[in-house]
C-alpha cells in the first residue's frame, strides 16, 4: 500500500475523500491480519497451551500469543511497509508512518484456562489519530470491525441500543482485578458491591478488547477499566464511538494524549446510562490521585 500523497495538488475535498479510503484500506488490512491467525488459535485452544507469568500469576503469556503477534507483524509489513507496530508482546517495531497497535491475544487467561472469550485486538493509527480498528473472536467466528465511517460486524452495520436504565443495564468490567484491590484497599471490594447491586447482572470478562466490542454491538450496556494500555482498547474504543456509543478516557495527570493511550476508560452504548460507573471511576481516581498513585 502506498501511503505517499502529493497534498499540495490535492483540494479539501481530495484530501477527505483519500483519508476515508484510507482509513477503509487500513480495516481491511487489519481484518486480513487477524483472521489469518485465527486457525492457528483455534486449534490451540483447549489442546494444553502451556501459560508462564509475566508481571505476576494473573498476567499470562503463551507460544501463542507470540506467534500471533510475529504472523500479524508479518502481515502488516507486508501489506503496509510504511508501518511501525506496537505490540503486547513484542513492543516497538519499525518506524513507519502508520502506527498499528497490536494486541495477539487479549483475554491471554481465559485462552489458557480454556474459556472462549478471548480476541485478537488491531488498530491502526497515524498521529495519534484511529484510522481503523478490529476485534476479532476467533472461536465464535466474530468479525468486529471499524473505520471513518462506522463499524461493523462480519460485514453487517453495528447499530446498538444501550438499555437507558441501570436496573436493567448490563455490565462487564474487569474491576476490581488483584492489583486494583492492592492499590485502592477494602474501597475496591466496596465498589464492586456497589455495581452488582446497581445493575440487573456484572460479568467479568478478562478481555477488555472483547467486552468493548459487546457494547458496539449493543450485547453489553456499560464496561470500564483502570490502568490499562492502548493495545487493550484502541481497536475496542474506535467500535463503540463509530457504532454510536461513549468512549470517555480519564487520565491521572494533565498531560495531552490520544484517547486510546489514557489509563482509565467508560464506554456505554448509545442511549445507556453510566452514573454509577462514572462516580466509581472518579471517586478512585481521586483517591489514587492524593496517594500518589500513577500510570
Amino acid at each position: 500500500m502506498d501511503t505517499a500523497q502529493n497534498t499540495a495538488e490535492n483540494t479539501p475535498g481530495d484530501a477527505a475523500e483519500h483519508a476515508v479510503q484510507l482509513a477503509e484500506d487500513l480495516r481491511a488490512i487489519a481484518e486480513e491480519a487477524a483472521l489469518g491467525v485465527g486457525p492457528m488459535l483455534r486449534e490451540a485452544f483447549r489442546a494444553g497451551a502451556e501459560a508462564t507469568e509475566k508481571a505476576n500469576a494473573h498476567d499470562l503469556v503463551t507460544a501463542f500469543d507470540r506467534a500471533s503477534e510475529s504472523a500479524i507483524a508479518a502481515h502488516l509489513f507486508a501489506a503496509c511497509p510504511d508501518s511501525r507496530i506496537l505490540g503486547e508482546e513484542g513492543g516497538h517495531q519499525g518506524s513507519g508512518r502508520i502506527e498499528w497497535i497490536v494486541d495477539p491475544i487479549d483475554g491471554t487467561s481465559n485462552f489458557a484456562h480454556g474459556v472462549a472469550f478471548f480476541c485478537v485486538s488491531i488498530a491502526a493509527a497515524i498521529d495519534g489519530e484511529l484510522l481503523a480498528g478490529v476485534v476479532y473472536d476467533p472461536m465464535a467466528g466474530l468479525l468486529f470491525s471499524a473505520n471513518a465511517e462506522g463499524a461493523w460486524l462480519n460485514g453487517e452495520p453495528l447499530r446498538p441500543r444501550a438499555q437507558p436504565e441501570e436496573r436493567r443495564a448490563s455490565l462487564m468490567t474487569d474491576y476490581p482485578s488483584a492489583e486494583a484491590i492492592e492499590v485502592d484497599g477494602p474501597a475496591a471490594v466496596e465498589a464492586f458491591g456497589i455495581l452488582v447491586t446497581r445493575y440487573a447482572t456484572v460479568r467479568r470478562t478478562v478481555s477488555g478488547a472483547l467486552a468493548l466490542a459487546h457494547v458496539a454491538a449493543g450485547w453489553t450496556d456499560v464496561t470500564f477499566g483502570f490502568d490499562t494500555n492502548s493495545w487493550d482498547v484502541a481497536a475496542g474504543a474506535l467500535l463503540v464511538r463509530r457504532s454510536g456509543g461513549t468512549y470517555r478516557p480519564y487520565r491521572y495527570d494533565d498531560e495531552a494524549r490520544p484517547a486510546h493511550e489514557a489509563p482509565v476508560y467508560i464506554a456505554v452504548g448509545p442511549g445507556g446510562s453510566a452514573g454509577t460507573v462514572t462516580g466509581i471511576v472518579e471517586e478512585r481516581l481521586a483517591a489514587r490521585r492524593s496517594t500518589g498513585h500513577r500510570k
